[in-house]
């Protein structure tokens, strides 16, 4: 008698926890589980142009036609040798390392200097300034590429060190449009460190340049690192500029080397050391970002809002 009265009660209970078990599962899935979803088909849809780039470097072959989404015809490494084989590779790593090191850190110097000069000095002049690197940076710099090639073609016959062809000449040329964004960024970030520690630096007797060194640069470390990393990564993948001031087999960089691969008839038999190229094109700036990676979010985010 008392089992069957369990069994009731068990019977009689079960539709309302099952109902009630429905509803949480579907409250679940309209308040979460659609970005859950969301999140898992972004994922799938980043990952699929890097499968298949690793699936073309690593596919013996080498041919765009042979590549698959999943290797097929077996994996090997012939493309990477193949790459330092036929093409001078290594040099174009170096030249664009050296030149997007350089770059990076001689845009990150001049902004930080500008921004500081912006957010805490008044000057005549100083509204005008910002407007117009605000102004300048509206049109793209290869819109001066033939005023730009003509005064280059001079400083080739006269300095040659620093001309066409050599990663000197490019480092100046990526100089011209180092401040910009990057001093307008920094200058919100500026404006958020309140101007009581100016203040008292300068009561103890401090200089601007040790303000500046000492007290304000320590306290922006993140956004020097953020400029610095979108620095970086916008000099080495930069072609227009250095397609056409980089023509010597030995001064191109990555971006001038790894499109000559691709032109005319070989664009189908290159394509598997284009891409072995292009994941080792890659890791300086993974390492890049895992370096700077703690300042990113802050730096990113801090300096939007004045306050």
């Amino acid at each position: 008698m008392t089992a069957l009265t369990g069994r009731a009660v068990t019977a009689a209970g079960s539709p309302p926890a099952n109902r009630n078990a429905r509803r949480r599962n579907n409250r679940w899935l309209a308040q979460v589980g659609w970005r859950h979803l969301v999140a898992v088909l972004a994922v799938l849809f980043s990952l699929f142009p890097i499968v298949f780039v690793f699936s073309a470097a690593l596919n013996p072959l080498g041919t765009l036609s042979s590549t698959d989404l999943v290797p097929t015809d077996g994996l090997s490494f012939g493309n990477v040798r193949e790459l330092f084989a036929q093409t001078a590779f290594e040099r174009w790593f170096l030249n664009s390392l050296l030149i997007a090191g350089l770059a990076a850190l001689a845009s990150v110097a001049l902004s930080a200097l500008a921004a500081y000069a912006f957010s805490r000095m008044r000057f005549r002049g100083r509204r005008a300034g910002l407007l117009s690197l605000l102004l300048i940076q509206m049109f793209p710099q290869f819109l001066a590429i033939v005023a730009i090639f003509l005064i280059f073609t001079t400083i080739t016959d006269l300095w040659p060190g620093i001309g066409f062809n050599t990663p000197w000449g490019l480092f100046l040329l990526y100089m011209g449009g180092a401040l910009g964004v990057n001093t307008w960024l920094m200058k919100g970030f500026f404006d958020t460190l309140p101007r009581e520690l100016d203040e008292s630096a300068t009561m103890d007797g401090a200089t601007h340049a040790q303000v500046f060194f000492r007290i304000m640069l320590p306290l922006v470390a993140p956004i020097l690192a953020v400029t610095g990393l979108l620095a970086f990564i916008g000099t080495i993948n930069e072609f227009l500029m250095a397609n056409v001031f980089l023509t010597d087999a030995d001064s191109k960089t990555l971006a001038v080397g790894m499109y000559g691969m691709l032109q005319g008839n070989e664009r189908n038999n290159n394509f598997g050391m284009f891409a072995a190229a292009t994941l080792l094109t890659a890791i300086p700036t993974v390492l890049v970002f895992q370096v700077l990676q703690r300042y990113i979010v802050s730096g990113l985010t801090a300096g939007a809002v004045k306050g």
